[in-house]
């Protein structure tokens, strides 16, 4: 698989591309893993790391709360399946949890192209043969198979797991409730009315809602109408 160029390019709303691989829990297919859940698929650049090992211990001790939401976990680096499942002994000693999501064993780096997850201009984050080891990439992607969020994070900068749970909710209560969520937004803040909310519906879905300016309106939504409920 080649490295040197890019695969063609995946932007927020299009349907992540399908692929067969091997995983710490067997071979899956990628859609039919999806099934009818939410998924998060993260990449990290190298197994038996000091910043790869903090991120898939906090993934680890957070999962309940995904699962909560009806949302998968599922790791990717460009190592082999046997050093995940050695590795990942270490993850549940250090990090006081246990792993129990699948790690994609992606050695050859044939979905790192295809999610363009290779780090191309960080000449330090290579392999012995000089090869690109993958960034920290996240891809949030719905029942439908579409990609609503993309995050890259480089090598040197450890992702913040609460933040990937926040937009989780931001999408998924958005989707339930066709508001905006604002600046800084936790589950049981005021939401911003989404703009195609016209203020004579919104009287209906939302009695209490605000007018701060013509296109700026909040309203109260507990956090138990949120998918953080």
């Amino acid at each position: 698989m080649a490295t040197d160029s890019r695969a063609a390019p995946l932007r927020l709303g299009s349907i992540a591309p399908n692929f067969q691989a091997e995983t710490t829990q067997g071979p899956i297919d990628f859609h039919e893993f999806i099934g009818d859940k939410w998924v998060v698929l993260f990449s990290h650049p190298e197994d038996y790391t000091p910043v790869c090992t903090t991120e898939l211990g906090a993934f680890a001790k957070l999962e309940p709360e995904f699962t909560k939401r009806g949302v998968k976990l599922i790791g990717l680096s460009a190592n082999t399946v046997d050093s995940h499942g050695g590795w990942i002994k270490d993850i549940d000693e250090i990090s006081g949890s246990k792993l129990s999501f699948p790690i994609i064993g992606d050695k050859q780096r044939q979905v790192a192209y295809l999610y363009d997850m290779l780090d191309h201009q960080d000449t330090t984050n290579v392999d012995s043969k000089g090869i690109a080891f993958t960034i920290r990439s996240v891809f949030i992607i719905d029942p439908k198979k579409t990609i609503r969020l993309i995050l890259s994070y480089p090598a040197s900068t450890g992702r913040n797991t609460a933040e990937v749970l926040r937009v989780v909710d931001s999408l998924q209560t958005g989707d339930k409730h066709r508001i905006t969520t604002p600046i800084n937004w936790i589950p049981g803040d005021d939401v911003i009315v989404h703009p195609s909310v016209k203020n004579e519906e919104a009287k209906t879905l939302f009695p209490d809602f605000r007018i701060v300016k013509p296109y700026l309106r909040f309203t109260p939504l507990p956090k138990e109408k949120t998918s953080a409920a």
